[in-house]
Formats: C-alpha cells, sequence, structure tokens
C-alpha cells in the first residue's frame, strides 16, 4: 500500500527518520475505537492497541491518537503496537462534553474543513460563527458548504448573510444528492478534509457521494423538520476517488471551545476592526461614548446579535483558559506527590 495516498509528506517523512532508525514503522489511524485502532500502513489496513508506556504517559484525552494522526508502530503479522504519535500540522479540539475540563481531539492532521450547514432547520449564523473559530483555530482552511439548497426559498439571500459573517472564505451550496461536483476543486490528491457540522445536516450523505457507493448509512428525513436521522456514530478517514481523504464525524450536538483566543479575532476581523475606531482603547462596546461598534450597529453596518455572539465566545474562551489553568496545576501537584512518594520508597534517592 502506497502511504501517499493517505498524505504521506516529506514533512511527516522527516519527523519519523528518528523512529524508523529504531526499528519502528509508520501508520496513519483511519478509525479510532474505544480500546483499538484500525491503521492504514504500507502492509494494508492493521489493527493496533497503545503500548503501556505511551498509555502511561499520557495526562490526558489529547495524548492519544485521534483520526488522522500518523503514529510509530512496531509490527507483526498478527498485530501492531503504536509508541508515538508524530507532531500533529492541525488539530481539531473541543472541550469535552460536560463539566469536566478536558481536550478532545476531534481529527488530526487535516487541510480543508467542509463546514457543513443545512439552509433548513438547521441554518443558524451563529452556529457557522462558533464552528469557524474551531477551524481557524485548528490550523485548517474552512469552507462553508450549505446543504439542501433545495429547500430553501431564497438561496442568495442566505449565502449573502454567510459571506457577510465569513469575508474571504469560500462558501458553495448544493443539495447532498446532487451537486456535490463543485468541492471537487478541494479534493485534491494526497489532501485531507474533514466534514464538520451539526447532526442532520447530510455530511453521510455528502461523504457517499463523493466516494461515489454507500459507505455511510443514511436514515430517513424526519418529516417535522426536514432533517435527516444522525447515523455517523465514530469519525473515519476514508479515501475518495480523486485520491483526496475525507473524516465524516459525528454530529455534534454540544461544541464548547477548548482554544481559539487568535482565532477569535479573525473570525470577527470586521468588528474587530471597527472596535479600533473606538474612542476608548478598552471600550467594552456597550454605553460608552464614541463606541465605533454600536454607531455600526446604529446604522444597520453590523448585527447587534454578531457582537453577541463575539463576547459570548469571548467569556466562554475566557472560562476555558481559567479551567485548563486551575487543571494544569492539579496536574502538577499530582505530578510531585508521585515523585517524592517515589523519594520515600527508595531512601538511598535522596541523596
Amino acid at each position: 500500500m502506497n502511504l501517499e495516498q493517505f498524505g504521506w509528506t516529506d514533512t511527516i517523512a522527516s519527523s519519523f527518520i528518528s523512529y524508523r532508525k529504531q526499528g519502528f514503522v509508520v501508520g496513519r489511524v483511519a478509525v479510532e475505537y474505544r480500546d483499538r485502532y484500525l491503521l492504514y500502513t504500507e502492509r494494508g489496513e492493521q489493527f493496533a492497541e497503545i503500548a503501556g508506556k505511551l498509555r502511561h504517559q499520557a495526562t490526558g484525552l489529547q495524548d492519544f491518537p485521534a483520526v488522522g494522526d500518523w503514529v510509530a508502530i512496531q509490527q507483526t503479522e498478527q498485530q501492531a503496537t503504536i509508541h508515538a504519535i508524530l507532531p500533529r500540522s492541525s488539530k481539531f479540539s473541543r472541550k469535552v462534553a460536560g463539566s469536566k475540563t478536558e481536550e478532545q481531539i476531534l481529527a488530526a492532521n487535516v487541510d480543508t474543513v467542509f463546514l457543513v450547514s443545512g439552509l433548513d432547520g438547521d441554518f443558524n449564523l451563529r452556529r457557522i460563527e462558533r464552528y469557524l473559530v474551531l477551524v481557524w483555530d485548528s490550523g485548517a482552511v474552512p469552507v462553508i458548504v450549505l446543504n439542501k439548497a433545495d429547500l430553501c426559498f431564497d438561496l442568495e439571500f442566505c449565502i449573502a448573510e454567510v459571506e457577510a459573517i465569513a469575508v474571504g472564505v469560500p462558501v458553495v451550496a448544493l443539495s447532498a444528492n446532487q451537486g456535490v461536483e463543485v468541492l471537487q476543486p478541494y479534493l485534491q490528491p494526497g489532501t485531507t478534509i474533514a466534514l464538520l457540522g451539526s447532526s442532520g445536516v447530510g455530511k453521510s450523505t455528502i461523504t457517499n457521494q463523493l466516494k461515489g457507493e454507500e459507505i455511510q448509512s443514511v436514515q430517513s428525513v424526519r418529516q417535522n423538520d426536514d432533517r435527516g436521522k444522525h447515523t455517523t456514530t465514530h469519525r473515519q478517514l476514508i479515501s475518495l476517488p480523486s485520491g483526496a481523504l475525507i473524516i465524516d464525524t459525528p454530529g455534534m450536538r454540544e461544541l464548547q471551545l477548548w482554544s481559539g483566543t487568535e482565532a477569535l479575532p479573525e473570525t470577527f476581523a470586521d468588528l474587530e476592526f471597527l472596535a479600533q475606531s473606538c474612542r476608548f482603547r478598552d471600550c467594552q462596546h456597550d454605553r460608552e461614548p464614541g463606541c465605533a461598534v454600536q454607531e455600526a450597529i446604529a446604522t444597520g453596518r453590523l448585527d447587534s446579535n454578531r457582537l453577541l455572539n463575539y463576547q459570548k465566545l469571548q467569556r466562554e474562551l475566557q472560562y476555558a483558559i481559567r479551567k485548563q489553568d486551575q487543571r494544569a496545576n492539579l496536574v502538577e501537584k499530582e505530578r510531585w506527590k508521585k515523585i517524592h512518594k517515589s523519594l520515600r520508597n527508595h531512601p538511598k534517592l535522596k541523596g
């Protein structure tokens, strides 16, 4: 199996040199299961488990392989063992669902993201803004895909609304059962694309159309809201006839940001530009005199809901950073406890 068809590059090869000298071979994570991984390797598809040392050294979910990762493995005819994760060129992270403060990597080493939004009951500009923060923070390039164009009463208006909040980002419209050819320019050989979007927007149908066969289960559309039932249960790296690879992800009902302090200004570049003209440098864009942002809202140049969402995401990121700092301190304390315990159990090490 030629690894170049799975995104192998000279950059990845250079990071693997030291592992190759130690007798390791390389694989790319295609599917992540609960306790093992399906890899693409030079010998073909092979299941692998995590080496004990890698598992022991992990401080959280982010230290385990994710779909799209390149990994160094020891391989036999029967099984493979993952010993290291090669440096990631990009990663999509969110805070795990619930109250726990931990990073969850959705996909790694992605070049382009198809941010899929349905032009039905799912159409939500504020949700698109949130996803854009995630994409820009990942290091990949976004393409906004507006699906179910056949259900939209005013397609041009919806496209214009999206283009207004995502300046410079390509926006394409299609119906999943037809029109996917507009995505072909982004499907270059060796590139990796991830599909992101909420449940029922048609990601699996798009994947099947691009693949040319039924590889992802698709259920019927619900009659009450025209949304497809959520069917994808795990992330999977799939090779396409074009030579590109695509990662179909399960729909996310909860998308809490993990990072994005640099991506937030990029997503809201228009608002950041306006803020530079405010009278006060620390303007909160509330009732301060000389606020250029409020002036733009008053004259209709800026949607007030866009400002509210910007401020909401700011607060969310600030809270996430505080929680991450607290968790890092706890991890460090726990590490020193283990060191002190080891010293007590080995008196000779004290001197």
